[in-house]
């Protein structure tokens, strides 16, 4: 089975996702680079393929145009203006959504029939976007959502603890933004509460750390990119091997009509199905004014 990926924008976010697929083992066999700066594209595709010699996936990779897309598997979109220090993520959205409508509709009309992964800030709005601008089934438009968050949480909490991140049963769901939250409710460590291993204040330092990863490392190097690479590889091994795993993506909420981040099965067709939280009633609060703050961002860019 022929499994393209298209990724539409080569800044450090593009190249990063690129670069831990080579490190990893995918079912990618076809990758093309799109990006309006061509002579960089040409200079990092020449770079990437000196690597395969030693990496354990064998793909091919190319530069392009949007052209390309027509029989790809899966366009990543990580194109866009990035998050400067002293801007929140919903400070980029006059800026990038007007670069998205026109990127959407490109891809669209090169026959593309696949799936959209979306990786760029505001990433619920930006998700929306696509989905509205392609008019694809909601199921094969998604975005990174909580992903990098969650692995922030998890991190952190195993960090506290003394446990390996794989081990820590816990998720960030909401905005990919500063309304997320933790619904520690429903947080566990080997099935037992993870209020046995930390106190609630310790519990709000990591909420509060995590919150603020973005903006402490983009105040130290400019940006952030390792992370969400990595998350964009793992979502993209999830769709190809068909995989049915469980990921904090940003997918469609049909009663609010947003996109948002909550846990979802993920597939070869995309989004599998939504899996819903049951939370407290301060936690219900908190997703409400998740789901508000997004509403609110998209009605003022509605065509």
């Amino acid at each position: 089975m022929k499994n393209k990926v298209v990724l539409i924008g080569c800044g450090n976010v593009g190249m990063s996702y690129v670069y831990s697929l080579l490190n990893q083992r995918t079912n990618v066999n076809e990758l093309i680079l799109v990006d309006i700066n061509k002579k960089k594209v040409e200079g990092e595709v020449m770079d990437l393929n000196h690597c395969l010699a030693f990496s354990p996936s064998n793909i091919d990779i190319k530069s392009g145009d949007y052209s390309d897309c027509h029989d790809a598997t899966l366009v990543v979109i990580a194109a866009g203006v990035n998050q400067n220090p002293g801007e929140t993520r919903m400070d980029l959205i006059s800026k990038n959504s007007k670069i998205f409508k026109s990127i959407v509709t490109e891809v669209v009309n090169s026959g593309f029939s696949g799936i959209f992964l979306v990786a760029t800030n505001p990433l619920d709005v930006m998700t929306y976007l696509t989905w509205k601008y392609s008019g694809f089934d909601s199921s094969r438009v998604i975005g990174t959502g909580t992903s990098l968050d969650t692995a922030r949480l998890r991190y952190l909490v195993g960090s506290k603890i003394g446990v390996s991140p794989k081990n820590i049963h816990a998720y960030v769901i909401g905005e990919h933004g500063d309304s997320e939250f933790v619904p520690w409710s429903n947080a566990n460590v080997a099935l037992q509460d993870i209020d046995q291993f930390l106190e609630k204040n310790e519990l709000e330092e990591i909420e509060k750390e995590v919150k603020n990863a973005a903006y402490e490392i983009i105040n130290r190097k400019g940006a952030t990119y390792y992370g969400i690479g990595m998350c964009l590889t793992m979502i993209t091994n999830a769709i190809l091997s068909d995989e049915s795993r469980v990921i904090t993506v940003s997918n469609y909420d049909k009663h609010n009509d947003i996109y948002m981040g909550t846990p979802a099965v993920i597939n070869r067709n995309g989004l599998k199905q939504r899996i819903y939280i049951r939370l407290d009633e301060e936690e219900t609060k908190k997703l409400q004014n998740s789901v508000d703050i997004i509403k609110d961002a998209i009605s003022k860019i509605k065509d």
